[in-house]
């Protein structure tokens, strides 16, 4: 079996222009770079373009330690572009924000576990204890750090301590029943994931499932989003539903509900971890 080499992977956007795959393609070519991936979008509504580029490592002229100032010097400057510039050869690290529910939690550890993902999860904060033991299992450090409106804020700024203290990229909330702050959004933006399923915002309430069964619906599905101060209304990043017929009961409703909730956030997850999604304003380009 083949040896995969280690890679650096682009993600750009910039208003739309001529010459700006010709310039980064050129730009890897004359630096010894072999390109293994090239994807990109021009949104014609708006005059704006997308690339995502892979490029393996091996032989690449530019040391890893250089490579983003001479791409910004040679080439962002010039485009006007959002950019970022990540390397295989760095696991991503991920928080993981969990309350009650395990489906999603569970789901997200098995794919840690099987090496499926190849992640850090450096730390697991919840505001209950029940899942204490299976981090000591899995040697995974769990802080329980439990909220209410008065201790909230409080609460809140030892999470970012913890957060930055242990250099998480991505915070994951797998049914973390609580309502972030501004504080910790803007301490990390678009690095924050939550699912939210579809009976959201029409069945409200604490049984929304029991509120769609009454009205016959025939679909479920589930909604990977970035988070924002606007409540479930983050740039999407994945969304699915599956089949909803009058034989399913609600628990039955229930178990499909965990099965696509458990699908769209571990998709929207490895579309973010593999560098695969582009944020312009509220929306997402997803390669």
């Amino acid at each position: 079996m083949k040896e995969k080499k280690d890679t650096a992977i682009l993600l750009a956007h910039c208003p739309d222009q001529k010459g700006i795959v010709a310039t980064i393609t050129e730009f890897l070519l004359n630096n010894n770079g072999n390109i293994i991936r090239l994807d990109q979008h021009v949104d014609r509504d708006i005059g704006h373009f997308f690339i995502r580029v892979e490029w393996e490592l091996d032989g690449f002229q530019i040391p890893q330690e250089k490579t983003e100032d001479f791409f910004k010097t040679l080439i962002a400057d010039k485009f006007k572009m959002q950019w970022k510039i990540t390397f295989r050869d760095r696991k991503p690290r991920i928080g993981i924000m969990v309350s009650k529910y395990a489906h999603c939690f569970y789901d997200i550890l098995s794919r840690y576990d099987s090496g499926e993902w190849k992640i850090d999860i450096p730390l697991i904060i919840s505001n209950h204890k029940k899942f204490e033991h299976i981090a000591k299992r899995h040697k995974i450090p769990f802080y329980h750090i439990p909220k209410n409106k008065e201790t909230r804020a409080e609460q809140e700024e030892k999470e970012i301590a913890l957060l930055k203290e242990h250099h998480v990229d991505v915070v994951i909330l797998a049914r973390y029943m609580q309502i972030l702050t501004g504080n910790i959004i803007k301490e990390f933006p678009n690095q924050i994931i939550n699912i939210h399923h579809s009976s959201l915002p029409a069945f409200v309430g604490a049984d929304p499932y029991s509120s769609a069964y009454k009205r016959g619906v025939k679909f479920m599905g589930a909604t990977g989003h970035y988070v924002t101060e606007e409540l479930d209304a983050g740039p999407i990043i994945v969304q699915d539903v599956i089949p909803i017929t009058h034989r399913d009961s609600i628990a039955e409703m229930k178990r499909k509900g965990k099965d696509i909730e458990k699908i769209v956030l571990a998709d929207a997850i490895w579309a973010h971890i593999n560098h695969r999604v582009l944020i312009h304003e509220n929306k997402t380009v997803v390669f």
